[in-house]
């Protein structure tokens, strides 16, 4: 019997490279989805664009199970997600773990509609739904560009606390709902061991890395226009709605998730700088 396969789509991304290199690690085979067919070590790079339908069936070839990283910045994903993930099922795809958002529930804005017919389409499933990443203040987002560029962090979160995640910590997680016998077959919220507020993600940063990082605050409205420098006006004003439900305490809890599946605790912020202080060094 021939040995099938995980598709990793968005296998050179944040939470994708890590979840690629962890299957790898445990001796699964991976195809690695990206759009530019990068060679990922271990696995068998794969040509796919959510946007070109012409790559989605090849993509499929031999696999069982699929990592799903939405399409970045669209607004309404479901729109290519959905007829994809009916061709994948009808070759042969029986269990999918899709990467949404603590912020977007169930039949919600954005990836929200996928998550709520994933459970109709496989009979074994998952939904991640990570709080924000704390690689957001050490990668290519946003604000650790201004970090670096100006030592401040620009949000409209004003006193409002987050689990922050690490996209180690989501990877762990997806190889477990990926590979266990038995599937979650629900939606798991990821986070971090401590809620934290931007200024306090400031205050560690600086005391870590000895350069002095600040938060500065903005209202709804100068986060949205500021973030349409980045991505389309209607997510723009989907994330600057995310930081006013920050404000709003939206995100303000813990979960035992990270411990409960992966038997270990989730690593925390300062952990986080540091390991990426000594990487860096």
């Amino acid at each position: 019997m021939t040995t099938k396969s995980t598709l990793v789509i968005g296998a050179t991304g944040t939470t994708g490279s890590r979840t690629t290199a962890k299957l790898v690690a445990d001796g699964h085979r991976v195809r690695a989805a990206s759009r530019r067919t990068t060679p990922v070590p271990g696995a068998v790079p794969v040509g796919f664009d959510w946007y070109d339908s012409a790559t989605h069936l090849a993509a499929l070839d031999g696999v069982d199970r699929l990592y799903l990283v939405p399409p970045l910045g669209d607004a309404d994903p479901g729109a290519v997600m959905l007829p994809f993930l009916r061709q994948a099922r009808t070759a042969g795809v029986h269990r999918a773990v899709l990467l949404s958002s603590s912020a977007i529930p169930e039949g919600g804005p954005a990836v929200g509609t996928v998550h709520q017919v994933l459970p109709d389409l496989f009979e074994q499933w998952a939904v991640l739904r990570p709080s924000w990443f704390m690689q957001n203040f050490t990668g290519s987002h946003a604000h650790a560009r201004s970090i670096r560029d100006e030592g401040v962090i620009w949000t409209a979160t004003e006193n409002g606390r987050v689990g922050f995640v690490d996209a180690e910590d989501i990877a762990a997680v997806a190889v477990r709902a990926l590979t266990d016998e038995q599937a979650p077959n629900t939606d798991l919220v990821l986070t971090g061991p401590e809620a934290l507020g931007h200024d306090d993600i400031a205050t560690i940063i600086t005391e870590v890395t000895g350069r002095p990082v600040v938060h500065r605050r903005l209202s709804y409205e100068q986060m949205r226009d500021r973030l349409t420098a980045e991505v389309p006006v209607e997510f723009a004003a989907i994330l600057a709605g995310m930081d006013r439900a920050i404000a709003e305490g939206a995100e303000d809890r813990i979960t035992d998730t990270v411990q409960r599946l992966t038997g270990r605790p989730p690593y925390t912020f300062q952990a986080l700088v540091e390991r990426e202080m000594r990487c860096s060094s």
